[in-house]
C-alpha cells in the first residue's frame, strides 16, 4: 500500500481531470482493506477516454499489479488470469504458442478488468460481438467484502450487469477467457478507396460477408458529394500457407516495443483545420496500403507505435465521441451528422467508421447494437462544449446512443433516454452495492448510483 496522497488523475483524453486518492493494491487482501476506506473505483491502464476511472476527492484503486496468470488449458484455449493483466501481456506470452485474444480494441494496453467494465469491441464486431463473448466467468469483490463468481449460469445478473457497467458493482479480481487459435501473427488485408457514403455502405454490405475484420477511416471535413469518403480496410487472419516465404521464417513474430514518443503536450494552435486537412491526406495515403499481408500490431493497434500520442491534442485534452445508430435510415442520418460536424467549427481528428453486428448477447449497459458506428476525436474547446449536446440530440433522434466507455460530456437525462435499460442496471446496483461503495465521476454525472 502507498501513503494516501491526492493526485490529479485523468483518462486517456486528459479531460476532465479530478484530484483523487490513488491506491496501489499488490495482493487481494489490499483490495479488501481498501474498500473499507471510502467510496472507490478500480482503474487499470487508464485507456478509458473520459471520467470512467477517476474519482474526485475519493479513492482510485490502480490494479495493474494484480496481473498474474493463474491457469491455462492448452486444449481448450482457456486462460484464467487476474483482472489487472493486459492484452499486451497475454499476446506476449500466448501468441508464440499460437493463441490470440478473441476481441481486440484499438490498443493492446487495456486490462481485462477494463475490457469487462467497458465491454470493449473491435474490428470484428459483426462476427465476434463484444468482449462478453470471450469471457466464461469472473470473480468480483463486492462492497461487503464477499467474493462471488459470476457467469451465465451463476449470479447471472451480476455477470451481465458488469459488462458495460463501468466498474461500479465491485472490483473484478480474476477472469476465465477463451483465446483464439491462430497460425500466424499476420492478416491478409484489402484496402478500398471510398468516394462517398453510398460507396462506403455498399462496400461494407458486400465485403462484411467475406472478411472477419473491417474498419474505415472517413474524412469528416468532406462535404456535399464527397461526404463519407475515405478508405475501407478489410482483413482476415492469415494462414501459414498463405504467407510469403520470408514471413514463414517467423510466422508468430511479436510486436516490438514502441520507440517513438510524444514528449510534451502540443500547443493548442497546432490543431486547426489546415493541419487536419494535411493529416487527412497522410492518413488516406497510409490506410490505402498496397501490402497484402500486415502484422497484427499495425492491423489492430497502429497508434500503439507512438507512446503518449494523446499529448498531441494539447493540455486542454480531447474527447472521443463514439455513437452507434440503426441501419434503418442510417444513410440519411449519417449524412446529416457528418454535415453537422463539418460546419461545427470543431476540429475532428482520427475518424473511425464501422458496421456493427447484432451483438450476440451483451451486458445491460453495453454499447453496441446492429448498425453504424462512428468514433471521432475532438480537441476540447468552448465550441465543442456547446456542440456535443446538439450532436447528442441528433444521435438520439436517429435511435442511437453514445459509448459510455469513451464519453466525457453526456448529461444524465440524455443518457437515460439513450439507455432506457438503465433502471434494470440500477436494480442490480441496489442489490449488490446499496451504499454506493463503488462510484466514480461518470457514475455521479450520469446518475448511476442506487
Amino acid at each position: 500500500m502507498i501513503p494516501e496522497k491526492k493526485e490529479p488523475l485523468a483518462g486517456w483524453g486528459n479531460y476532465p481531470v479530478a484530484d483523487s486518492y490513488p491506491l496501489i493494491p499488490r495482493i487481494e487482501e489490499d483490495l479488501k482493506a481498501e474498500i473499507t476506506k471510502g467510496p472507490l473505483i478500480a482503474r487499470g491502464l487508464g485507456r478509458s477516454y473520459g471520467d470512467q476511472a477517476i474519482n474526485n476527492d475519493k479513492y482510485v484503486a490502480v490494479c495493474t499489479r494484480l496481473d498474474n496468470f493463474l491457469s491455462w488449458d492448452e486444449q481448450e484455449g482457456i486462460l484464467e488470469c487476474e483482472a489487472g493483466a493486459s492484452l499486451e501481456k497475454i499476446i506476449s506470452v500466448f501468441l508464440p504458442r499460437g493463441w490470440m485474444p478473441m476481441i481486440c480494441p484499438g490498443t493492446k494496453f487495456v486490462t481485462i478488468g477494463g475490457a469487462i467494465a467497458n465491454d470493449i469491441h473491435g474490428k470484428a464486431h459483426h462476427i465476434d460481438g463484444s468482449f462478453v463473448n470471450c469471457v466464461l466467468s469472473f470473480t468480483i469483490l463486492l462492497a461487503d467484502g464477499d467474493i462471488l463468481t459470476a457467469s451465465r449460469t451463476e449470479n447471472a445478473d451480476l455477470f451481465w450487469a458488469n459488462f458495460g457497467g463501468l466498474g461500479l458493482l465491485g472490483v473484478i479480481l480474476t477472469a476465465k477467457l477463451k483465446l483464439r487459435k491462430v497460425e500466424t501473427a499476420y492478416f491478409k488485408q484489402k484496402s478500398i478507396v471510398i468516394k462517398d457514403l453510398d460507396h462506403m455502405l455498399e462496400a461494407l454490405e458486400k465485403y462484411d460477408q467475406d472478411y472477419n475484420y473491417s474498419v474505415a477511416w472517413i474524412d469528416a471535413l468532406a462535404r456535399g458529394k464527397k461526404a463519407g469518403s475515405g478508405v475501407l480496410t478489410l482483413g482476415n487472419s492469415a494462414r501459414l500457407s498463405e504467407l510469403p516465404e520470408k514471413m514463414k521464417t517467423d510466422p508468430l513474430r511479436l510486436h516490438a516495443t514502441a520507440k517513438l514518443s510524444v514528449p510534451f503536450f502540443f500547443p493548442s494552435f497546432a490543431l486547426n483545420t489546415l493541419t487536419v486537412r494535411i493529416m487527412n491526406r497522410v492518413i488516406a495515403f497510409v490506410q490505402n496500403s498496397p501490402k497484402e499481408f500486415v502484422h497484427y500490431d499495425k492491423f489492430f493497434f497502429p497508434l500503439d507505435a507512438i507512446n503518449n500520442w494523446n499529448r498531441g491534442y494539447g493540455k486542454r485534452g480531447f474527447i472521443q465521441y463514439q455513437f452507434v445508430i440503426p441501419e434503418e435510415n442510417g444513410r440519411q442520418n449519417l449524412i446529416e451528422i457528418l454535415e453537422m460536424i463539418a460546419v461545427s467549427g470543431c476540429t475532428p481528428f482520427l475518424n473511425v467508421f464501422k458496421r456493427m453486428g447484432d451483438g450476440q448477447g451483451q451486458g445491460i449497459l453495453s454499447f453496441p447494437f446492429k448498425g453504424y458506428t462512428l468514433a471521432i476525436d475532438f480537441p476540447v474547446s468552448k465550441e465543442l462544449l456547446t456542440f456535443t449536446p446538439k450532436l447528442d440530440e441528433k444521435v438520439l433522434a436517429a435511435g442511437g446512443r453514445l459509448y459510455l466507455g469513451k464519453d466525457a460530456l453526456l448529461h444524465e437525462s440524455m443518457f437515460k433516454s439513450m439507455y432506457p435499460q438503465f433502471s434494470e442496471w440500477l436494480a442490480v446496483k441496489q442489490k449488490y452495492d446499496p451504499a454506493n461503495r463503488f462510484t466514480s465521476n461518470i457514475a455521479r454525472r450520469l446518475g448511476l448510483e442506487s
